[in-house]
């Protein structure tokens, strides 16, 4: 049943319609994400080391964490035997991390997993649409520093 827009039913909040659609999204890719056994930190991690080894402190400025989060999830990746980290030969304090071959499958089935949720979210949207879509959510004013991961 859709709601007549006139003076007695007012426009729902931009803002709300936004944080429903968003629950409901993360919903979804935590659902995806937990089927495919990662959480999406995890998840968020091994996507960026997919493109090869990276300091540890570059990665956690990519991904926009403390350094101490950052060891927290690279400790989980790696007794899971998803990521490595070894030293830097060039500098030994520094440590260098990358996907092992089982990060990278864990990797493709979280990729086919989150494809899956994505399809069925934009269905009703065109190629167009979506990219006008991801150029919209590119205009809204939000800040990492504002976002607070509940897992």
């Amino acid at each position: 049943m859709t709601a007549i827009q006139d003076s007695t039913h007012p426009p729902q909040r931009l803002g709300l319609l936004l944080a429903w659609h968003g629950s409901v999204t993360q919903t979804r890719m935590k659902k995806a994400l937990s089927a495919a056994g990662l959480t999406p930190r995890h998840a968020m991690t091994l996507t960026h080391l997919d493109a090869g080894p990276i300091g540890q402190g570059a990665l956690a400025e990519r991904l926009e964490v403390d350094p101490s989060v950052l060891v927290g999830i690279l400790n989980d990746l790696e007794g899971d035997g998803l990521v490595e980290r070894r030293r830097d030969p060039a500098d030994r304090r520094r440590h260098n991390v990358a996907i092992t071959d089982a990060g990278t499958a864990a990797l493709a089935k979280t990729n086919a997993a989150l494809d899956a949720v994505e399809i069925g979210l934009f269905a009703r949207l065109s190629d167009q649409d979506q990219e006008a879509l991801r150029g919209l959510l590119d205009r809204i004013d939000s800040h990492s520093e504002d976002f607070a991961c509940g897992e």
